[in-house]
């Protein structure tokens, strides 16, 4: 689930995609995928893939918020949510910082450099 997330959007060249586990400091979930979007037409595309990629495998989608506004948009997989942002709400919300204890999970393998 993690990793379809991931390869889903680095493959529409989501910006400074990370993962956090967050399995040891959270009840809502196992892992948070954080990553950003210069548009909102790249936010969707993003989603979009996310979405698509998850069900083919048979993962539910327990709900997606935010789609409307294309600032922010969160899709609950539930074991991991993805967290898609502009570049402005990113920064605004530092999501990384707030989540500091979480350690990172090493996406080298998932990602295109």
């Amino acid at each position: 689930m993690l990793e379809i997330a991931v390869r889903a959007a680095d493959s529409k060249h989501a910006e400074d995609i990370m993962a956090l586990d967050v399995r040891e400091i959270s009840l809502l979930a196992d892992y948070f995928v954080i990553c950003s979007a210069n548009s909102e037409r790249q936010i969707n595309a993003i989603i979009d893939e996310v979405i698509e990629k998850e069900e083919e495998a048979q993962v539910e989608i327990k709900r997606v918020e935010g789609k409307d506004g294309g600032k922010w948009v969160l899709i609950d997989l539930g074991e991991v949510i993805v967290h898609v942002f502009s570049n402005s709400e990113r920064d605004f919300y530092n999501l990384e910082k707030l989540w500091s204890d979480a350690p990172l999970v090493d996406l080298t393998e998932w990602t295109v450099e």
